[in-house]
């Protein structure tokens, strides 16, 4: 091959890559222009809402159906949570655990087979759910509260009753005396005690790390053949209740076999538990019952007269007062008639006293003063005695 040929093919070359160069060229030149299309009608579809509506306020409408939907139910009745506008239905069982660490080998094969005993019987799905609450004691001292001011008052009346029996103590028998004295130091020191519960309590529940919890097994009911069968709301309501019924005291006595016991929830028990689960932080301080007597699941409530409210406390508070004042001063007044019943036995005692020492002085200066003038003077003295 020659020079002229080998030019030739180079020469060829060398045009087909510039050609393709070029096309190339003219692709990308076309793709730009498209993308620069697209994003002006992208900028002018995004403008023109602005423009056009620049002195039209639009506001957001907030119905009660949003605020329902937020939450995953719609409402509780009859013991049983209702879903997705009554296509589900939901029963709670809660479960008391059994200290499983405590329990010895055999103990613990029993359990063991008792739970494998509960799983083999299961023919439809369950959840199982664990809510871990706060431990708020406040409750709890309020009843302790209530039951010390009973024995309080219990106390005061034995206290009385001992000092009257003491006052009048020559109609009473030793033993009765006895008898009333040991029921007063029992009363008072189950009231010591009382109150010692109270102050330990108090301190106790200062503490926010105590915590327990709950076990549930969650059933459900889906009544998807008896809708479209054509059953109204009350019937598909009935026949869920009594599916999950026998359900829930089936999974119980499966559950007792190993030494699981258990109960279904009624509603207000419900109501607390899904309050506690949308209300993790504010059920630690703000329990159900404060919440209910607030009137939080009202939409408009009328409060009393603050005036009222405050004139029945104050009426409360003077009689718990007058109920004290009147228990001291009945003490007070069996105290100052005991002391001035004393006082008058002392003196009589006193001058008894009197008239025996007289008499010894005079059988001591017998020898002085001669026997008949110191059998006289005895004699004196009886006569003065008796009368």
């Amino acid at each position: 091959m020659d020079s002229n040929q080998i030019s030739n093919f180079l020469t060829i070359g060398l045009i087909v890559l510039v050609s393709v160069f070029f096309i190339l060229l003219a692709i990308l030149v076309v793709i730009i222009i498209k993308d620069k299309k697209q994003s002006t009608k992208t900028t002018t579809n995004n403008k023109t809402p602005q423009t056009d509506n620049k002195n039209v306020k639009t506001g957001v409408e907030y119905s009660k159906n949003s605020i329902f939907n937020f939450m995953e139910f719609e409402k509780i009745e009859d013991n049983m949570i209702i879903r997705k506008k009554g296509r589900q239905f939901v029963m709670v069982i809660e479960c008391q655990g059994v200290n499983y660490d405590l329990m010895s080998g055999l103990e613990k094969n029993s359990v063991e087979q008792g739970f494998l005993q509960f799983l083999n019987t299961l023919r439809y799905p369950v959840q199982l759910y664990i809510q871990t609450r706060t431990v708020n004691l406040g409750s709890s001292i309020n009843r302790y509260k209530e039951k010390v001011n009973t024995i309080r008052d219990e106390y005061m009346r034995k206290q009385l009753n001992y000092n009257s029996m003491m006052a009048a103590e020559d109609e009473y028998t030793q033993q009765e005396i006895n008898n009333a004295k040991f029921e007063l130091v029992k009363v008072q020191n189950l009231y010591e005690y009382g109150l010692d519960i109270i102050n330990n309590t108090e301190k106790m529940n200062l503490n926010k790390n105590i915590l327990k919890k709950h076990y549930y097994v969650v059933i459900s009911y889906t009544p998807e053949d008896n809708i479209n069968a054509g059953y109204d709301e009350e019937e598909i309501k009935n026949m869920a209740f009594s599916d999950l019924y026998t359900k829930a005291q089936a999974l119980i006595s499966s559950l007792g076999v190993c030494e699981v016991s258990g109960k279904v929830l009624d509603s207000e028990e419900l109501v607390e538990l899904l309050y506690i689960a949308y209300n993790r932080d504010e059920s630690e301080t703000y329990q159900l019952d404060k919440a209910l007597k607030a009137g939080v699941d009202e939409l408009y409530s009328t409060a009393r007269d603050v005036l009222d409210k405050r004139m029945e406390e104050i009426n409360a508070e003077i009689r718990v007062k007058a109920n004290q004042k009147a228990n001291e001063v009945a003490l007070e007044a069996m105290m100052n008639q005991e002391k001035l019943r004393k006082a008058k036995r002392k003196e009589e005692r006193m001058n008894q006293l009197i008239d025996s020492i007289a008499k010894e002085i005079l059988n001591e200066n017998q020898t002085l003063i001669g026997e008949e003038i110191v059998e006289e003077a005895k004699k004196i003295i009886d006569t003065k005695q008796s009368q």
